[in-house]
């Protein structure tokens, strides 16, 4: 059989076999129809043993088709994933008409190292989907009478109302269970079909987070510690959502966090806990908005303010008048670059000379994900691989490409690394933004500043990325 064309399992059949079923016996489901499960199996076992097992087992007619050994193994790491709980024992398969089935899907979430987890209701189907290293898998469908008893079920655990069914609501629960204890933030939304739910995952460990670990290069890190070691200022973390800019912050303030100093931050949730900072939670329906907090914040006595977001020019205006009376104030914000960072604090109405005189770091970063070091492949490149419009920093005679293995659940791609483009705003930089000169490339790379393209092209060249990971970023180089 041509394994080229890589078959596709169908969410609603997952259901048929238990996680420990599917491996043992190297079976997955093809389908059913009436009293008769239709079977994948492996090439070269014996059917006849293998079919009257699964029929006793599943109390179902079994009809099988083989498959190669290797498309087997794909197939299960790609939808009955192992994984493990803290103690090293197999997590139990969890099942969609569990009883406890909200608790093992965020158990089961935790330990495949997602971030979020989507519960979905739409015209015909329901369904589950998580994301993993930024990409979003679809693990369960569910039924569409279950559907709101599971709704009901995050509402109760978040002390949200449940007769309320037409606004968005927001919660927090703190989630024990199996070995897990973590916070989760729960997000519900109004949809066509019903109510739809977004459970964020967060870790309250922040003792394996070090800004030397995060992906920084020498130059940047020094750069870096620059900024954050001066005792006033703005230090801004710039960058999409889901790009790594609140781990950053919680590294920079686990360096900062000294029995000396008074850190205070405003979050909107709070993510990580730090013992010896002083941290708040957004709560805008009661008028505590990150202004309000920061309005407080400067008389409490600071020495380092964290703002979990920059979003509109009240705070601006606050963050800059705390960066103005000695207090070093750490944010992020929503630019492309480093240096539109500058223009985003213009734009929202801050003096250019008041820019100058207290941005004292801006930084740009992203996660790209790594290659599975056990299968990527090297291949020869051509310039039809990159942008039209973008030339390579240095030459590159093969890049690497995603293959797939058990290893890395056939996804091609294991963990992911920051690429982070850093500039510190010195007496020259900070005359050219008095000035209102945007164009200052030519002073950057006179400074030897790397932008987040060549960092991410460092990457590639280097065989741990591939060219799709990267692209965007050259893109728009």
């Amino acid at each position: 059989m041509d394994t080229a064309l890589k078959i596709i399992l169908q969410t609603e059949h997952l259901h048929l076999l238990s996680k420990e079923m599917a491996w043992h016996y190297r079976v997955l489901p093809k389908g059913s129809a009436a009293n008769r499960l239709l079977l994948y199996c492996e090439e070269g076992v014996n059917q006849n043993n293998l079919t009257a097992e699964m029929e006793v087992l599943t109390g179902k007619d079994i009809l099988l088709e083989p498959l190669p050994g290797v498309e087997i193994s794909r197939l299960l790491s790609t939808y009955y994933i192992k994984d493990n709980v803290n103690t090293g024992a197999k997590q139990a398969s969890v099942r969609h008409d569990e009883d406890n089935f909200l608790m093992n899907l965020i158990g089961e979430a935790k330990n495949l190292k997602s971030s979020d987890i989507h519960i979905e209701r739409y015209e015909n189907r329901c369904r589950v989907r998580i994301r993993i290293d930024g990409n979003m898998v679809e693990r369960y469908l569910l039924k569409e009478e279950d559907y709101p008893a599971l709704i009901n079920k995050v509402k109760i655990m978040g002390n949200l109302d449940i007769a309320e069914k037409r606004l968005p609501q927001d919660g927090r629960i703190s989630f024990s269970h199996q070995g897990h204890q973590f916070d989760i933030r729960a997000s519900i939304l109004p949809t066509l079909y019903g109510e739809k739910v977004v459970l964020r995952l967060l870790n309250n460990d922040a003792t394996d987070i070090d800004l030397n670990s995060l992906g920084l290069s020498e130059f940047d890190l020094d750069n870096y510690l620059q900024g954050a070691k001066q005792p006033n200022g703005i230090l801004l973390i710039s960058g999409p959502t889901g790009s790594g800019k609140t781990t950053t912050l919680y590294a920079t303030l686990k360096l900062l966090n000294k029995e000396t100093r008074n850190i205070l931050t405003i979050e909107d949730p709070v993510e990580y806990t730090l013992e010896g900072v002083n941290q708040v939670q957004l709560k805008e329906s009661i008028g505590l908005t990150f202004a309000a907090a920061l309005r407080t914040f400067l008389r409490q006595d600071p020495d380092v303010i964290m703002v979990g977001e920059i979003r509109d020019t009240e705070t601006a205006n606050m963050a800059i008048r705390a960066a103005l009376t000695g207090h070093l104030v750490l944010s992020t914000i929503h630019t492309n670059s480093a240096w539109g960072t500058v223009s985003r604090l213009i734009d929202m109405g801050i003096p250019s000379y008041m820019v100058a005189n207290t941005l004292n770091t801006t930084v740009a970063q992203r996660l790209i994900r790594l290659l599975c070091p056990h299968c990527k492949k090297a291949v020869a490149i051509g310039a039809s691989v990159y942008p039209k419009q973008f030339k390579p920093f240095y030459e590159v005679t093969a890049h690497h490409i995603a293959i797939g293995c058990e290893q890395c659940y056939y996804t091609g791609y294991k963990g992911r690394k920051a690429v982070y483009e850093v500039i510190p705003v010195d007496m020259e930089l900070a005359g050219e933004i008095k000035n209102g000169n945007m164009q200052v490339q030519k002073l950057l790379a006179d400074r030897g500043i790397k932008t987040l393209a060549e960092n991410a092209f460092g990457l590639f060249a280097a065989g741990l990325t591939s060219i799709d990971e990267i692209y965007p970023l050259l893109f728009n180089y």
